[in-house]
């Protein structure tokens, strides 16, 4: 590309060039008249490239996700504690048979995401869920057994895809892409089967498109 507009602007200073010099004459001849005709052409010429992929990177279609490539594979959003257009819609404590919490579960979404789900009853098309598990700490304090926020664990990814984009991908399917991120490599994601590694916890919120809605009345409300 910069090769492409270095070539135009010298192109275009050779035009101006020689119209200056056309001007400046009195008498022109047939034959300056051909080389400014020349000068003009190779100046639209090579310009028309240029105007041709400014066109085309406009008509390109918005990305699906910003943390979806194009084979399907699922980035961890890093920004949903920051960003002012991520929310908290809800949490979850995880008990062990002895009631001690196992887990501190919050889940985020975008505001945007919120609002469309408001609206229709559903998840839009590229919303993304973030389910951030905690370690639980513990102890007996003054107002009785006390669990708290420990380090972090791991953190589950969902994007809706309403389109089945991935049929082939074998972390796509049910609506949904499905991430694990785990805490000694946030970066990395580890499930390898959607069906393996995540349905089955989902499976009792399969008529509500997977999610365990009830938890999160932000959703419901106008």
């Amino acid at each position: 590309m910069k090769k492409t507009l270095t070539s135009s602007k010298s192109a275009a200073a050779i035009f101006a060039a020689a119209l200056i010099v056309s001007c400046g004459s009195e008498k022109s001849s047939s034959g300056n008249d051909a080389a400014v005709q020349r000068q003009s052409e190779a100046v639209s010429t090579t310009a028309a490239p240029v105007a041709q992929t400014q066109t085309s990177q406009a008509q390109q279609p918005a990305a699906f996700s910003p943390y979806v490539d194009a084979d399907g594979n699922i980035s961890r959003p890093e920004n949903f504690l920051n960003d002012p257009n991520w929310t908290h819609i809800g949490n979850w404590t995880i008990v062990n048979e002895n009631g001690e919490g196992n887990g501190l579960h919050n889940v985020y979404t975008t505001y945007d995401a919120v609002k469309a789900y408001r609206a229709s009853g559903v998840f839009p098309d590229g919303a993304v869920l973030v389910k951030e598990v905690l370690g639980a700490n513990a102890n007996n304090l003054t107002t009785g057994r006390v669990h708290w926020k420990g380090d972090n664990a791991v953190w589950f990814v969902m994007v809706k895809d309403a389109q089945g984009r991935f049929a082939d991908n074998p972390l796509w399917g049910e609506g949904w892409g499905w991430a694990l991120f785990q805490a000694d490599n946030p970066a990395k994601q580890v499930a390898t089967d959607y069906k393996a590694d995540c349905l089955e916890c989902h499976v009792p919120a399969k008529d509500t498109d997977w999610i365990y809605v009830q938890a999160y009345p932000v959703l419901s409300e106008k």
